[in-house]
């Protein structure tokens, strides 16, 4: 893929944690939130090319009633503090039992993500930092890129079409940068 999608991209999906902030489990507490490196300058660099930026985040702490729809609401706040603003938010709050449309790898929060933003799936890209991000772009008919971070597993590296060393990168490689 790499430089052949340049130019069809207007849109970037992020998966929230692992990818733009660092990775807290079941985070409640905005004040827990901390960018990952380079985030910021990716997401500015995004929005001055007019590249719209949103969040696509699987948040199973709500139904597994470890943390409440308000706390992500606040922390969801704190990301958009630090690294926004973004154009669209989604956020599915069902546990893997649910077999929901949203909940990642499923396609449904980039299907949503899409049509709020008026943007067709294949002009969009997701990034995350699990192998199911990049399911859920393929589901979708996006461009899924997968940048690991420590609890990545080998496999999820191998069945990424798109492998990235940090944000910067994922980018690039989209033929963005």
């Amino acid at each position: 893929m790499g430089s052949s999608t340049s130019g069809r991209i207007r849109a970037v999906l992020f998966d929230r944690d692992g990818t733009l902030v660092v990775d807290v489990p079941y985070n409640g507490d905005p004040d827990l939130v901390r960018p990952m490196p380079g985030a910021k300058a990716v997401l500015d660099s995004l929005r001055d090319r007019g590249i719209a930026t949103g969040v696509v985040s699987n948040q199973s702490g709500i139904a597994r009633g470890l943390i409440s729809e308000a706390d992500v609401s606040a922390v969801n706040a704190r990301v958009e503090e630090l690294l926004g603003p973004f154009d669209v938010w989604e956020i599915c709050p069902h546990s893997d039992q649910d077999n929901c449309e949203c909940r990642k790898p499923a396609p449904g929060m980039v299907h949503s993500a899409c049509r709020r933003l008026g943007i067709d799936e294949s002009s969009t890209a997701l990034i995350g930092d699990i192998g199911a991000d990049v399911r859920a772009a393929a589901a979708a008919g996006a461009t899924g890129v997968l940048v690991p971070t420590p609890v990545t597993r080998a496999e999820e590296v191998r069945a990424a079409p798109l492998v990235a060393r940090d944000l910067a990168h994922a980018v690039a490689l989209l033929g963005e940068s």
